[in-house]
């Protein structure tokens, strides 16, 4: 009992000795809170959004929704309970909120001028799948993969360096965002792609896949083999450059255990990367570029946006491919458009898509409901992660409309993306704030496909961005958590392969 009293005296006395706003000062600036959650669009499912404000303040109250939720606290660091968080932005969904950020600076209260959110009812998938790794190339085997549910802060660890060996490993990919079914990959002796159906892991032998996509059927995966080769730049404001010594597009069929290829997907001649399926199957999207002498020429290396047919009902690969004409703006067949379709569309030229020297493609990724295309831009290259010029672009195939995402993109490296499940919401990794270490945001695309204002993954702690010495990298969403952990995938790597003919 005397425990009890003294515990709840404790508390009385440290809420009441919080200081309350008396004698505000006006401001017309907003606050400068980090992340920078200032008139961002947010889905009702979202984790609370906890900031730091940026200022050596004693203490600080923050009003949502014009007193539907208060922050009273000392210092500079607003945390917000989840229970109340979560009721707030579903009794609000489909409306705004108003965000008051008063502060205790100098002995003086100073209310900064309100910000607002943006509650749409458009959920985001509650999943978000990532690579940690240090953003250098001398650590690059201490690699982790995690899944962080977006709506708390709960985290499952699938992959760590410490029970793989301190292997490599590529991103966790799903099949449709569908946690039954996905794929990653360890590299090294020993390593193969790991394919989760269900919880039930095996371990495949595909050589060298890096960046694959499934089917919409799950049947078969589209993947690319690349021989990757670091190399060092002589200009003081460049650090890394990666670039493919070679590279190219396979389908694997995950039934029949075979790899389907074509001649057209690897030409000894080409660099052919990034392949992904269309959400009706009918295509594989994937970068090629005219092979160039590297690194000498890194520079005019050039990834153009091209696609092939593809028959799931008989598993044949296309006997032509099309690419984006910069001339005619359209998908054309070995040069000018012949297809009838294909010449009456109006999508712009690709000096039109790639402007600012851009003229380099990487990363196509299309929405679940096949209406947009979503890819990066840089000045040259297939490592955009390294190239703070690479931007997201998104281009509608309904309209043939190009944006070029200017309320999305930054001055530093904005790039691998994915969707959510509903076409509504789209997560990237983005160096915006210091350059160096990349941190998922998520982008809303409203129903006339415009992009909003995107916001950075919340934390539960203010400082966690601060302290943390890891790049988000490769982001994917998911609709659940996956049924398995860091120690099943150890366990399968001790499988005997399943190989493919």
């Amino acid at each position: 009992m005397k425990r009890f009293l003294y515990l709840l005296l404790s508390s009385f006395i440290f809420f009441s000795c919080t200081p309350t706003p008396e004698n505000v000062q006006q401001t017309d600036v907003l606050p400068p809170v980090y992340p920078d959650y200032c008139d961002v669009t947010i889905p009702e499912n979202i984790a609370p959004l906890n900031f730091l404000l940026r200022a050596d303040c004693e203490a600080i109250e923050v009003s949502v929704g014009e007193g539907a939720l208060v922050v009273n606290a000392k210092g500079n660091e607003v945390v917000f309970d989840l229970d109340e968080w979560k009721a707030l932005l579903t009794r609000q969904a489909g409306k705004q909120l108003t965000v008051a950020v008063t502060a205790l600076i100098d002995g003086q209260w100073i209310a900064y001028k309100p910000f607002r959110w943006n509650v749409v009812k458009d959920k985001v998938d509650p999943y978000l799948t990532y690579r940690l790794i240090e953003p250098d190339y001398e650590i690059w085997n201490h690699v982790q993969i995690q899944q962080r549910c977006v709506e708390n802060f709960d985290v499952n660890a699938l992959g760590h360096y410490e029970q793989l060996e301190n292997r490599c490993m590529n991103c966790h990919t799903f099949a449709n965002q569908d946690p039954g079914l996905s794929m990653m990959y360890v590299r090294g002796p020993g390593g193969g792609a790991i394919l989760n159906r269900d919880g039930e892991l095996s371990k495949l032998n595909i050589p060298g896949s890096v960046y694959f996509g499934f089917s919409p059927s799950g049947r078969y995966i589209t993947y690319s083999t690349q021989k990757i080769i670091p190399a060092f730049h002589s200009e003081p404001s460049k650090r890394l450059e990666v670039y493919d010594a070679s590279s190219n597009v396979y389908v694997a069929d995950l039934q029949a255990h075979r790899i389907i290829s074509s001649p057209l997907l690897s030409d000894s001649l080409k660099f052919e990367t990034f392949p992904t399926f269309s959400p009706d199957g009918k295509y594989i999207y994937y970068c090629a570029a005219d092979s160039v002498s590297l690194p000498a020429d890194i520079r005019r290396l050039q990834y153009a946006l091209v696609r092939i047919p593809f028959d799931e009902a008989t598993a044949t690969i296309g006997s032509r491919t099309e690419s984006w004409s910069e001339e005619c703006g359209v998908w054309s067949e070995n040069g000018p458009a012949t297809d009838n379709a294909a010449t009456k569309s109006n999508l712009p030229p690709l000096s039109t898509l790639h402007p600012h020297r851009k003229t380099s493609v990487c990363h196509p990724r299309l929405s679940p409901d096949g209406r947009y295309l979503l890819y990066t831009v840089a000045d040259y290259g297939t490592f955009p992660i390294w190239h703070p010029e690479a931007d997201l672009q998104l281009m509608d195939l309904e309209t043939g409309t190009v944006d070029t995402l200017a309320v999305v993109n930054s001055e530093k490296s904005d790039t691998y993306h994915s969707w959510s499940s509903n076409s509504h919401w789209f997560v990237f990794a983005s160096k915006r704030d210091d350059g160096l270490y990349g941190k998922p945001y998520f982008c809303y695309i409203d129903s006339s496909g415009k992009a909003h204002k995107p916001f950075c993954l919340p934390q539960q702690h203010p400082t966690f961005y601060d302290n943390n010495l890891k790049s988000f990298n490769a982001p994917e969403l998911g609709k659940g958590k996956v049924p398995f952990d860091v120690h099943d995938v150890a366990k399968a790597m001790k499988l005997d392969y399943i190989d493919f003919k």
